[in-house]
């Protein structure tokens, strides 16, 4: 019971650290980019620019999202957890998006590892929220002096 739990929190913790390594540096990186192609090309002097420049920031956070959940579906593979890659992506997008799972055939040794990935996807689907609200005021369509 003891290295199981090891091991879960082991795995966990390293899967959970890349996760905020791989979310932080894209969410650097679309708030660098984001921004400048709106000066770049006009963008940023309308709603409807502002509001692709918002389109563009969510595909972002969206690609983001789907790089840490396949990280993870990959390891659950990596680790026997699931016999299969498309069980393991559907794992772990349940669990990411804190859906939970509960009709697929898992490994119970790898459980507290499933629920360290519905904690990850908690804080960084959170985070991206922040952002989004943060990049819309600033850089897309809802401006602080005219929508609020």
């Amino acid at each position: 019971m003891e290295i199981e739990l090891f091991h879960n929190l082991a795995v966990g913790s390293a899967l959970v650290a890349l996760s905020v390594v791989i979310h932080t540096a894209g969410l650097i990186g679309i708030g660098a980019i984001m921004p400048a192609l709106a000066r770049r090309t006009g963008l940023q002097s309308s709603d409807v620019g502002r509001t692709l420049v918002m389109t563009g920031t969510v595909l972002g956070i969206l690609a983001l999202l789907t790089i840490e959940v396949w990280t993870w579906a990959v390891t659950y593979v990596w680790l026997g957890a699931t016999a299969h890659l498309p069980d393991a992506l559907y794992l772990s997008t349940a669990m990411f998006s804190t859906i939970g799972y509960g009709d697929m055939p898992f490994d119970p040794y790898w459980r507290l590892l499933s629920a360290l990935e519905g904690i990850n996807g908690f804080l960084l689907i959170g985070l991206s929220t922040a952002f989004l609200v943060r990049a819309s005021t600033v850089h897309g369509p809802f401006r602080a002096d005219k929508h609020f």
